[in-house]
This record gives structure tokens, C-alpha cells and sequence, in this order.
């Protein structure tokens, strides 16, 4: 179900979207339907103009970014810092910062910036391997440590093959207990109200936000905002998911 879940979502983003409409208009135009091909090689052309375009981008991604302020204080009380998995590609002969992307990288930062701020605290971090040899959680943990963090306070959580697995495996050591939860700003939505139905109490410290207004007439139709549509529409499914299964309320 997880594999499934996973490969019908990929169908279902902006671009194989627009490519699924163009086929269909190609397929129409072999046939001579001149008519039916024209209205849906428009609506191909049009589904990635409107979605590349910098305000309709922002609009679609912004209310997944704007339900958790930043975080810009962090509280004392919290014991543990939890960085989400992200993703990476496992190549000894490349330097740790160029295996890991720039999403966990960016999550990362964050985790290491509110750790390095509390006493006796430790450093969770979370993800499998797929189908790499090495697992997402031990690729941050070099990186960690390659920042400063020592080894003796970071825990890893290997398994965990999305989020509510993740909060799933996390709750024996979290639960009853204060920590800060760092993913990207667009996907904290979701990642709360996973951690908050498997009992816990996180507080949210969104990074990476992406709905932001870019100056310069390149930035208006650019394929930047094709992917804030992907990422948003990613959370919406997820979301949608989760509701459906019960995993949220």
C-alpha cells in the first residue's frame, strides 16, 4: 500500500498532468478530430502557464506555509530536537553535502541551530534508506556530526518510511516530553497533526519556505514555480490521505 500510494501520487502533479493532456491532444489531432485536439493542447498550454506563474504558485503553496510561524525563539525547556527525513544519494566519492539534498540539508540547519541553543539536549534524526544502501537517518548523522554535533547526542530513527511511521517509532521516547519538530514549512501541516494523533506534543519549527515573491520579469513564468505547485499539491494529497485513512482527524 505504501509503494501504491507513493506511485499514484507521482501521476497526479502538475507536470505529467500537463503531459497526459498534450498526449491526448496529439492522439486527437492523428485522428483528424481537429477540434477536440485544439481544445486540449490549450488546456496542456494553459494548466503550465498557470501553474508556472509566480502568483498562483504562491497562492497555492502559501496556506500549507503559513499554518506554524516560525519558529524564532527557542524554548528552553525542549529536550529533544527532531529533523525529518528528507532525501539523499549515497556516493563515497562525492563530499556529504553533495549526498544529502538541499531540503534535508536546509532542515538540517535549522535542527542543529535550536540544539546547539539547549542544554543536555539531543539530535533525532529520522528517515529510511530506499533504495539506497545507507538510510537517510545515518547520512544526516555524519553530517551532524561533520557540523559539530557530537555522536553521544544524536539518536537515529532508520525505519521510518514517512511521517506517521515516523511519529510512530518516536512516541516511546517522546511521548510526555518537550521537543521542537523541524521540517519544511509546507509540510509542518501534516506533520503536526501526525505527531499530535500518535499522542505527542511537538512544537513546530517550519523551514525552507518557498512561497515568496521573486523580483525580475524571469521569475513571473519560471519552472521554480512549477515546482512550488508540486510540492503544494504533494502536501494537499498527503493531507487528503491521512484524513481518508484516519491517521488525522
Amino acid at each position: 500500500m505504501f509503494f501504491l500510494k507513493k506511485f499514484i501520487a507521482s501521476f497526479l502533479l502538475p507536470l505529467p498532468i500537463a503531459l497526459f493532456l498534450f498526449a491526448i491532444g496529439v492522439y486527437f489531432l492523428f485522428k483528424n478530430s481537429y477540434s477536440k485536439a485544439k481544445i486540449m493542447l490549450f488546456f496542456a498550454l494553459s494548466w503550465l502557464a498557470l501553474l508556472s506563474f509566480q502568483p498562483v504558485s504562491n497562492a497555492i503553496l502559501k496556506p500549507l506555509e503559513d499554518s506554524h510561524s516560525a519558529l524564532l525563539r527557542t524554548p528552553m525547556d525542549a529536550k529533544y530536537v527532531v529533523v525529518l527525513g528528507g532525501g539523499h544519494k549515497s556516493n563515497e566519492g562525492l563530499s556529504i553535502t553533495s549526498q544529502i539534498n538541499s531540503i534535508s540539508q536546509n532542515r538540517l540547519n535549522e535542527g542543529i541551530k535550536h540544539y546547539n541553543i539547549l542544554d543536555d539536549a539531543k539530535l533525532i534524526v529520522s528517515g529510511y534508506g530506499g533504495y539506497d544502501k545507507n538510510s537517510h537517518a545515518f547520512m544526516q548523522e555524519i553530517l551532524a556530526m561533520s557540523l559539530g554535533v557530537p555522536r553521544k547526542d544524536i539518536l537515529r530513527s532508520d525505519k521510518a518510511r514517512d511521517t506517521r511511521e515516523e511519529a510512530l517509532y518516536l512516541k516511546k521516547t517522546l511521548e510526555g516530553k518537550k521537543f521542537i519538530l523541524v521540517t519544511s514549512a509546507s509540510h509542518m501541516k501534516r506533520a503536526m497533526l501526525l505527531f499530535q494523533k500518535a499522542g505527542l506534543d511537538p512544537i513546530a519549527a517550519p523551514t525552507n519556505h518557498l512561497a515568496f515573491e521573486t523580483k525580475g520579469f524571469a521569475s513571473y513564468f519560471s519552472s521554480k514555480n512549477l515546482y512550488k505547485v508540486e510540492v503544494a499539491i504533494h502536501e494537499y494529497l498527503g493531507l487528503a490521505w491521512s484524513k481518508m485513512k484516519g491517521y488525522i482527524d
